[in-house]
C-alpha cells in the first residue's frame, strides 16, 4: 500500500513537471514572445541600464590627467570624460550588474582611491 502511494505520487509529480516544462518551451518559441523579447532588448540598449565606475570628479585639468593615466594603466578599457557644469567626471566601463562593477572597482581603487560605482541612466 505504501509503495503504491509513493509510486502514484512520484508519477503525478513527473507528469506535472513535464507538462509545465513543455508548455514553457512552446510559449517561448511563439512569434509574439520573440517579438516582445526583441523589443525589450532594444529598449534596454537605448535606455542603458547597468553600472559604471566614476574614478574622478572635479576640475577639467585634473579630469583630463586622470583620463590619460587611466588609458595608460588600462589601455583596453573604455573611459569617457563627462562634463556637468561646473564639474568634470571620468567614468569607465559599462557593467550589467552591480556585482560586476564592484569587482572591477576593487582593481581600479588601487590606482584611483576615489573610485565609486554609479548606476547608468539615459
Amino acid at each position: 500500500m505504501r509503495n503504491t502511494l509513493f509510486l502514484k505520487t512520484a508519477l503525478f509529480c513527473l507528469f506535472v513537471n513535464t507538462g509545465v516544462l513543455s508548455a514553457q518551451n512552446i510559449t517561448n518559441e511563439s512569434k509574439e514572445v520573440q517579438n516582445l523579447l526583441e523589443k525589450k532588448r532594444n529598449y534596454n540598449k537605448s535606455v542603458r541600464f547597468g553600472y559604471s565606475i566614476q574614478i574622478y570628479y572635479g576640475t577639467e585639468k585634473n579630469a583630463k590627467g586622470k583620463h590619460a593615466k587611466f588609458h595608460i594603466l588600462f589601455p583596453k578599457m573604455k573611459a569617457k570624460l563627462v562634463y556637468n557644469n561646473p564639474e568634470w567626471k571620468v567614468q569607465v566601463g559599462n557593467y550589467k550588474t552591480k556585482l560586476d562593477a564592484d569587482r572591477a572597482n576593487l582593481i581600479f581603487k588601487k590606482e584611483f582611491t576615489g573610485a565609486i560605482v554609479i548606476p547608468l541612466r539615459k
